[in-house]
């Protein structure tokens, strides 16, 4: 039992029943990892697994469609902690970055070898992100939207400003002017001049290059 603890609790889910028991008899001869299930997919499947309180639940793609993605975050919720491998996965951005925003830490590709699904598993259960080398630069560009394109919490709460502000100080900080700015959001131009008086009051600017570098201050990308 002792030593039981210090291994990786690993669930398989996996349609294909010989990827399937191939990955099995694997796993098995991992002296670190234990296998405590394997199944395709069920209605039971959320049940089953939460039953055998895995650390890592390792999943084939083709389980669930990408379309019902809703799968991970409901598996997650009732295996508190649970780390997501998926295998099978093509190459392809918009289908890594759904799962990635689905909560899945680890993305194997359909060519991995069997010692590349074990090492992911691993690094997975040690808190590491699994993400092939070709995938990296795609999560990176990803972040890096998200950052400037979603207003920042922080923001919010201590400036007040609202999302449509945080969008505005965004835009001046790129240098538009009201004009640009009212062109872009599809908005007038005099809107947009009241919006950024608020936000001077608000926030106890003299000008719109006071607001954005207050905001920098506070951590938004401008």
């Amino acid at each position: 039992m002792s030593d039981q603890r210090d291994r990786v609790a690993v669930f398989l889910l996996a349609e294909n029943r010989l990827l399937r028991e191939a990955l099995v008899r694997i796993f098995n001869k991992k002296n670190d990892i234990e296998m405590v299930g394997a199944s395709g997919f069920t209605p039971l499947a959320v049940e089953e697994i939460a039953a055998a309180s895995p650390d890592v639940l390792l999943m084939d793609s083709f389980t669930v469609e990408l379309s019902h993605l809703e799968f991970i975050r409901e598996v997650q919720r009732a295996v508190p902690g649970l780390k997501v491998v998926m295998i099978g996965m093509e190459s392809e951005e918009q289908t890594f970055l759904q799962a990635v925003r689905a909560g899945a830490v680890g993305y194997v590709l359909k060519d991995a070898s069997a010692q590349e699904v074990v090492t992911g598993v691993r690094a997975a259960a040690n808190g590491e992100a699994v993400c092939p080398p070709q995938l990296c630069l795609s999560l990176l560009r990803y972040v890096a939207r998200q950052w400037n394109q979603v207003p920042s919490f922080q923001v919010k709460a201590s400036l007040g400003l609202t999302n449509r502000e945080q969008q505005l100080v965004l835009l001046i900080g790129r240098g538009l002017t009201n004009k640009e700015i009212a062109m872009q959001l599809n908005l007038s131009e005099q809107t947009v001049r009241n919006h950024v008086h608020h936000m001077l009051r608000k926030v106890g600017a003299s000008d719109r290059l006071q607001v954005v570098e207050l905001c920098r201050i506070q951590g938004l990308a401008v």
